[in-house]
């Protein structure tokens, strides 16, 4: 096999409280990537978009992971990747981690499948490092892996899948820009300490509610005394978007990544519906465009399509 095409899918990276340590995987929308050898160890970066994105593969998410996936390759070897991407960079739900997680597993599966899924984060990390300055795996962990994953450390990597009961997941994404380097950068470098051990509760709270299937410690447990209280200047119309959509059933839930996407999670669907509504009442009235995803959880991460 010397081509392959992957789906990659969106993700929601912090799940709130969980900052650079919680993420789930989507079942919509997805990254398409073809991905096929070359008989010379480079790397070329194609689109099918009109997004600009680096066509240079040290500064392409996609370049980046394969560059390093490829140092410990014995066979010498490249990739050429043609990327169609429907998760727009940016966003907030993952559209880098999708381009460095699609890549890595394509690659792998185009290479006799040499690698674990944790070697395939290692290496999807070095791109999130390209986007974001920061090697980070709470978007590539569950895009890899699917579901929720708990990236317990980094160094070394320890990567837990967290089993959860059936989640709605309302997405809207308000084409404003938020880079994520900018959104860290406005970070706070120390915390409290009584705000540290409500963020630890909070933490603990909500992988117990997903592992026993337990909705309102979920909803209790989807606060962060942390990161949102300072980002949440880069989101307009945020205190009213969480309060209307927990009026319409929504569990809980908050800022994207670094954002500009807001996420919702609901038990069932139709919840999840009147989540969406009311996300589309607050930004109409702001006069904001916006795009809104109502999808699930996606169990499988990157899955080869042909």
């Amino acid at each position: 096999m010397n081509t392959i095409k992957v789906s990659a899918p969106a993700t929601i990276a912090n799940i709130v409280c969980g900052f650079d340590v919680l993420g789930m995987a989507l079942d919509s929308p997805n990254d398409i990537m073809e991905v096929a050898l070359l008989s010379e160890a480079r790397v070329v970066i194609k689109t099918r978009n009109e997004f600009s994105i680096p066509l240079d593969p040290k500064q392409n998410t996609a370049g980046a992971a394969l560059l390093a996936m490829m140092d410990e390759l014995s066979n010498k070897v490249g990739f050429e990747v043609t990327i169609e991407k429907n998760i727009k960079p940016g966003s907030g739900i993952g559209s880098s981690a999708a381009s460095a997680a699609g890549a890595v597993v394509a690659a792998n599966e185009l290479t006799g499948k040499k690698f674990s899924k944790e070697d395939l984060v290692r290496f999807a990390m070095c791109g999130e490092k390209v986007a974001s300055g920061v090697k980070h795996a709470d978007n590539v962990g569950p895009c890899i892996y699917g579901g929720i994953t708990l990236i317990r450390c980094i160094n070394p990597l320890d990567i837990v899948c967290i089993p959860a009961p059936e989640l709605f997941i309302t997405v809207i994404h308000p084409q404003i820009e938020v880079k994520t380097s900018d959104a860290r950068a406005i970070l706070r470098k120390e915390v409290l300490l009584r705000d540290a051990i409500k963020q630890w509760g909070n933490v603990a709270g909500l992988v117990a509610g997903f592992m026993s299937r337990d909705y309102e410690l979920i909803g209790r447990s989807l606060e962060d005394v942390i990161i949102e209280p300072v980002r949440r200047i880069l989101i307009p119309g945020f205190a009213d978007l969480k309060k209307n959509c927990k009026e319409a059933g929504a569990l809980g839930g908050g800022i994207s990544g670094s954002g500009p996407s807001v996420f919702m999670l609901s038990k069932d669907k139709n919840a999840s519906v009147r989540v969406e509504e009311a996300m589309k009442n607050v930004y109409d009235k702001l006069s904001i465009e916006y795009h809104t995803y109502v999808t699930s959880l996606n169990l499988r991460g990157v899955t080869v399509i042909t």
